[in-house]
C-alpha cells in the first residue's frame, strides 16, 4: 500500500511547520512547500528522510507549476491524500493612508495564492481522492480595526472555501477551514517588525491623526502574543480535518476565538464597535 502524502504550503515555521512535522511522525510522506533554501536544512534535520522540503512560492505561478510538476512524480497514480493551505502573510493599518502595494500584496498572498496552488493541485488530489484544509483565521469572522485587510484575506477565505466545499463534493474531496484565534506562531513577532515599518513610514498627516492608536495597537498585540493558544491546537484541528471519517466544515481554535464568536453572534454592531473602540 502506497505511504499517503500531502502538500503543506508555508512549512517553513509556525502552523505550517508544526504540521508538516507532525504528519511525517504519522508515516505520511510530507510536501513542505518552502520559500528560501536555507530552510531546507533546517527542515531536514527536524524530520525524517520521507518529507520532501518543496520550492513554493504561492505568488509564483512557474514555481507552483513546476512543484506540482514534482509532486505528480513521486506520488504517480495514487495522488494525494491532502493539501494544507497555510501560506499567508498579515498586513495592518489604517486603511485610508494603506499603501494600495501592501492590499495588493495581502491579497495577492492570502487569497489568489491560495487559490493558484489548489487549483495546480486538484488533478492529484482528484486521484487520491484528498481532501483541503485551509487555514483561515478568527479575523474572517470578525473584523477588527487596522487589520482590515487580514481580515479582508480571511474572509474571501471563508466564501472560497464554502464554495469550493459544494463544488468538489462530486469527487470526495472535502474542503475544510481551520479558524484559530490569536496562537504561539512567528507570525506575531514578523508582523509587529512589518508594521512598525508601515507605521513609519506613514505621512506626517497619517502619523499626526493616528500613531497614538497604533502605538497602543502594537502594545496590545504584543500582549495577545504572550496568552496566544499553543500552535498543537491548530495542529490537531488540521489533523482531525485530514483524518476523521466525519470530518466538520469549520474548526474554531483557542479560547480567544470561541469568545469573538459568540461576540458576534449575540452583541450588537453599535455596542461591539463601541467595546472595540475602548
Amino acid at each position: 500500500m502506497a505511504i499517503p502524502s500531502i502538500v503543506i504550503t508555508g512549512a517553513s515555521s509556525g502552523i505550517g511547520l508544526a504540521c508538516a512535522l507532525h504528519f511525517d511522525k504519522l508515516g505520511y510522506q510530507v510536501f513542505a512547500g518552502i520559500r528560501r533554501e536555507q530552510d531546507r536544512d533546517a527542515l531536514q534535520k527536524m524530520a525524517s528522510s520521507r518529507l520532501q522540503p518543496l520550492m513554493l512560492e504561492v505568488t509564483d505561478e512557474a514555481m507552483i507549476h513546476a512543484a506540482a510538476t514534482t509532486v505528480s512524480e513521486k506520488v504517480g497514480e495514487a495522488g494525494l491524500a491532502g493539501l494544507v493551505n497555510n501560506a499567508g502573510v498579515a498586513v495592518a493599518g489604517p486603511l485610508e493612508c494603506l499603501p494600495l502595494s501592501e492590499l495588493r500584496r495581502q491579497f495577492e498572498v492570502n487569497v489568489i495564492g491560495q487559490m493558484a496552488v489548489t487549483q495546480a493541485f486538484l488533478p492529484l488530489l482528484r486521484q487520491g481522492p484528498g481532501r483541503i484544509i485551509n487555514i483561515g483565521s478568527i479575523s474572517g469572522l470578525i473584523a477588527m480595526p487596522f487589520i482590515g485587510p487580514y481580515s479582508a484575506s480571511k474572509y474571501a477565505m471563508e466564501a472560497l472555501n464554502d464554495s469550493l466545499r459544494v463544488e468538489l463534493r462530486p469527487w470526495g474531496i472535502h474542503v475544510a477551514i481551520v479558524e484559530p484565534g490569536a496562537i504561539a506562531t512567528p507570525i506575531w513577532e514578523k508582523s509587529i517588525d512589518r508594521n512598525q515599518q508601515i507605521l513609519e513610514s506613514l505621512p506626517s498627516t497619517a502619523q499626526t491623526l493616528y500613531r497614538p492608536t497604533l502605538l497602543k495597537l502594537l502594545k496590545n498585540v504584543q500582549r495577545t502574543s504572550r496568552a496566544a493558544s499553543p500552535v498543537e491546537w491548530v495542529v490537531l484541528a488540521v489533523s482531525h480535518a485530514l483524518t476523521s471519517p466525519q470530518p466538520r466544515n469549520r474548526y474554531l481554535v483557542g479560547r480567544d476565538a470561541r469568545a469573538a464568536l459568540w461576540f458576534i453572534r449575540f452583541i450588537p454592531d453599535g455596542l461591539r464597535d463601541w467595546l472595540i473602540s475602548r
